[in-house]
């Protein structure tokens, strides 16, 4: 048991290690170039996408049929759902906290509200990809250390890796050019993904101690990444694409066809 929660320590440290990473840019300067960028968030949401099915929803349907009495179809689907429902209400939530900061005038001026938001969103959104990485490492506890497996959760720690350097750069820039030092931008840009390693710890221990859940837990997890894929990466990677306009798109499907690969060839 302990093992898998030590994997996904290292394994979200490694996610957090790639926000912080993303925000250092802000080192060298304040506008990175959009087209990488655009690539990263592509292949983020592909590698997501796939991960969501061959990693997540696969197992999860396999394992519903093998050990619980409730048919798989209903586990799965209700998981999924919740998953995106807590993605969504997530978003309602920061939505929420920008209506009350304007109607109460808070002191505050409306750009640190902006950043304010910015950092919840992206700290909202690191939650369920740590579980997602938590979840798919606890799984390992009871199917056993297989290398598809393995490299099933290795992938998904992977995916999520690529897709949080772009957000950190998208809290640290956005401060550096509000006037903040770089230093500071670089600090509360990397704390927006320290959830992460703590969500995921939670999710390894939730399914280790309770075997049962795992299904439910996987499509959770598959459910919000879903929702993160396409809310979020695939409409924010195909910004400014008046030159490449396909640059975004050959991301998101050189993303989904790495990840089947491995999926597959592994399998």
């Amino acid at each position: 048991m302990n093992n898998v929660v030590i994997m996904a320590l290292v394994a979200t440290l490694g996610t957090w290690f790639v926000t912080a990473l993303g925000s250092g840019v802000v080192v060298f300067f304040k506008n990175p170039n959009q087209k990488i960028l655009n690539i990263m968030l592509g292949f983020a949401a592909g590698v997501m996408i796939a991960a969501s099915f061959w990693s997540l929803l696969q197992p999860a349907i396999e394992r519903a049929e093998a050990y619980l009495k409730t048919p798989a179809y209903l586990v799965v689907s209700i998981g999924f759902l919740c998953g995106a429902v807590f993605m969504w209400a997530s978003d309602k939530a920061v939505t929420y906290t920008r209506c009350k900061l304007c109607s109460d005038n808070i002191t505050a001026s409306e750009r640190m509200n902006r950043i304010i938001l910015l950092v919840l969103s992206i700290t909202l959104h690191n939650i369920p990809e740590g579980l997602a990485i938590g979840v798919a490492f606890g799984a390992l506890h009871i199917e056993g250390y297989t290398m598809e497996a393995l490299m099933g959760a290795i992938t998904i720690a992977v995916g999520i890796g690529l897709q949080n350097f772009p957000e950190g750069a998208a809290v640290s820039l956005p401060l550096r050019r509000e006037g903040f030092s770089r230093k500071k931008s670089f600090l509360i840009g990397q704390a927006s993904g320290i959830v992460e390693p703590i969500a995921g710890v939670i999710g390894a221990v939730m399914v280790v101690y309770i075997e049962t859940v795992l299904p439910f837990a996987l499509s959770f997890a598959a459910g919000a990444m879903i929702l993160v894929a396409v809310h979020e990466l695939i409409p924010e990677c195909q910004q400014n694409q008046d030159v490449n306009p396909y640059i975004a798109t050959m991301g998101i499907v050189a993303g989904f066809t790495v990840m089947m690969f491995l999926d597959v060839a592994l399998g």
